[in-house]
């Protein structure tokens, strides 16, 4: 719901505790529960999956985990669109998200600036009102992250042309500047274990071996599954222009691990990219 130029929180209470003190205890039990992978290197970018906590709560504490004690003036969140469809991408027109937590300010000087290439970019409300892919992130950014500005995109067309487009606008404008990516995306859907296992381990060696190509190509001919897989290519690609040359999966695995249910799962995974020392 968007209000009074601030988007309020959409899935609070559903996919993450409302009250704050609820929501501080769910996040530091993820973050004591996980130990991530030890990143010799400057973070760019993070993959991070957008279902509910008790889902894939544990797997976002993976990448988020790897952020405490860094600093970022700007975090960009790159998320799919669930429930509008539209050409391009839309970076929020208000001045702020609303979590549990409080305010987020929109970085409107990056956004101001990205506006002016109007061939994909729209500065707009949509698909940012219901949409939860976006929203979940902000929590967890809250708990690791201070005093940091907020650029929402949603993208609405997840085609090669944008992603690439939107990358290479977003390199331009960032290069130099103390900017966090974050790719928000599950996996495959409503597949048995094994199957899920099967396409995901697909995207998670492309992931490994930063071939961002083969994970659109490999969309495009619907050889694997990834509801934001658009923006992980956007983000892969962004953070390579920038000087990311490498990428780590930190975890991966299916909503089996939370609901003990094999039949019908979502895959999940936690990603990172960096310019290694």
């Amino acid at each position: 719901m968007i209000t009074n130029d601030v988007r309020e929180p959409a899935v609070a209470g559903t996919f993450y505790e409302r009250e704050p003190k609820k929501l501080k205890s769910e996040i530091i039990k993820f973050f004591e529960e996980v130990k991530p992978p030890e990143i010799n290197g400057t973070v760019i970018g993070i993959a991070s999956p957008h279902a509910g906590y008790f889902y894939s709560g544990k797997t976002a504490a993976y990448g988020y985990k790897l952020l405490q004690g860094l600093s970022y003036e700007t975090v960009i969140v790159i998320s799919p669109s669930h429930y509008e469809y539209f050409d391009g991408v839309s970076i929020y027109n208000g001045r702020a998200y609303m979590t549990p937590f409080g305010l987020i300010e929109i970085d409107n000087e990056l956004r101001d600036a990205l506006a002016e290439n109007k061939k994909i970019i729209s500065v707009s409300g949509k698909g940012h009102g219901r949409e939860h892919a976006l929203e979940v992130q902000l929590p967890f950014l809250q708990s690791v992250l201070k005093d940091f500005k907020l650029l929402p995109i949603v993208i609405g067309n997840q085609s090669e042309e944008v992603c690439r487009t939107l990358s290479e606008i977003l390199a331009e404008e960032i290069a130099g500047k103390s900017v966090l990516l974050v790719a928000s995306s599950d996996l495959s859907h409503y597949h048995s274990h094994d199957i899920a296992d099967s396409l995901d381990s697909k995207i998670h060696r492309h992931i490994e071996n930063y071939d961002y190509e083969s994970i659109m190509e490999d969309m495009e001919n619907e050889k694997v599954e990834a509801c934001g897989g658009g923006p992980i290519v956007t983000v892969m690609q962004t953070a390579k222009l920038l000087g990311a040359d490498k990428s780590k999966i930190l975890y991966r695995c299916d909503s089996s691990e939370a609901s003990g249910d094999f039949r019908q799962v979502v895959g999940y995974l936690s990603a990172v990219f960096y310019k290694e020392n």
